[in-house]
């Protein structure tokens, strides 16, 4: 079922538009990613969702229904752009922004004091924004996103500027969260966590959407007949042992063995590959090259621009 639905959803600022016909379908308790390189429409399109501006053509639909005012108190929004008031308590704030969510003053600071504890940043509750590092600010804005229980939960850039292990920590708390229940759209520009965290994509680049689907899906669709070779004891040339067709795009050694790199033709397979060096080669590994979002990313981001480019 489709927690969230746009529907050909564009949105003009004057002369320039910022999305062009987008349609994509978040199903329910799963990790979308809304992909983009830097003014893609992908903020324009958070936007949108969080009612801060509506679209010109389209609508959206949460559960099937339109978006309307109340539904704000089911969605928790984590901008890029932090925005805590600098002057204010930590927990003054907290629990301020937790009633504009709806809670009652006592479920605020009970379920606040629950996840303070559980970030281990109890200390800083009395203490005032200004004083808390970048760090402790993303932790503390984190928290106010999810405290009061929201079905969407959309993070822009959740874990820009984090050290490794608080990246672990918000990764894990995000994935806790959709096992619990909670829809989130994901954005960023780290294509890793893409791959280790999303269910599904949209990329969108320049208003239009370029490509959408299932995370493992995109990827071996993109697969483009590469493996990757290790190997010892063969001290000749490899293009020699492959036939006609076979391209050696790498090769090199280290210590113990050899490692290379060889796309093969379409009409043919792996066993074929196999078969021309087993007879000359003692092999520690044989395995697909299945491309990572990152290098789909980049290949349909500049592939597209290409285009507009040819066009213009």
């Amino acid at each position: 079922m489709a927690m969230l639905t746009a529907k050909k959803v564009t949105k003009r600022f004057g002369e320039f538009t910022a999305l062009n016909a987008v349609s994509l379908q978040v199903s329910e308790q799963s990790i979308f990613g809304l992909l983009g390189p830097n003014g893609a429409g992908k903020t324009t399109l958070i936007r949108i969702i969080n009612q801060i501006t509506g679209p010109d053509e389209g609508e959206v639909l949460l559960n099937d229904k339109p978006l309307k005012p109340d539904h704000t108190a089911i969605i928790g929004y984590l901008p890029e752009e932090r925005g805590l008031y600098k002057k204010m308590k930590v927990g003054e704030q907290a629990i301020y922004l937790a009633q504009l969510k709806g809670l009652s003053h006592f479920d605020a600071v009970k379920r606040l004091k629950h996840w303070f504890e559980k970030f281990e940043i109890e200390a800083w509750w009395g203490k005032k924004v200004e004083e808390l590092s970048k760090g402790m600010q993303q932790k503390v804005q984190f928290i106010i996103t999810v405290v009061h229980e929201p079905k969407l939960l959309i993070f822009d850039e959740p874990f820009s500027g984090f050290d490794p292990i608080n990246v672990n920590l918000l990764r894990d708390e995000i994935l806790e969260l959709r096992r619990n229940g909670s829809t989130i759209i994901f954005s960023t520009h780290n294509m890793a966590s893409v791959e280790e965290l999303c269910d599904d994509i949209v990329l969108i680049n320049k208003a239009n959407k370029i490509l959408d689907g299932n995370v493992k899906q995109i990827r071996q669709q993109h697969f483009d007949n590469t493996y990757n070779l290790r190997y010892r004891n063969h001290d000749g040339d490899l293009k020699t042992l492959l036939a006609p067709g076979f391209e050696l795009i790498s090769n090199s050694s280290d210590d113990e063995l050899y490692s290379a790199t060889i796309r093969i033709p379409k009409e043919s397979g792996s066993m074929e590959l196999l078969q021309s060096v087993l007879p000359h080669l003692s092999i520690a590994s044989f395995e697909e090259v299945i491309p990572s979002m990152n290098d789909i990313f980049i290949s349909k981001v500049n592939a597209v621009n290409a285009n507009s480019i040819l066009e213009s």
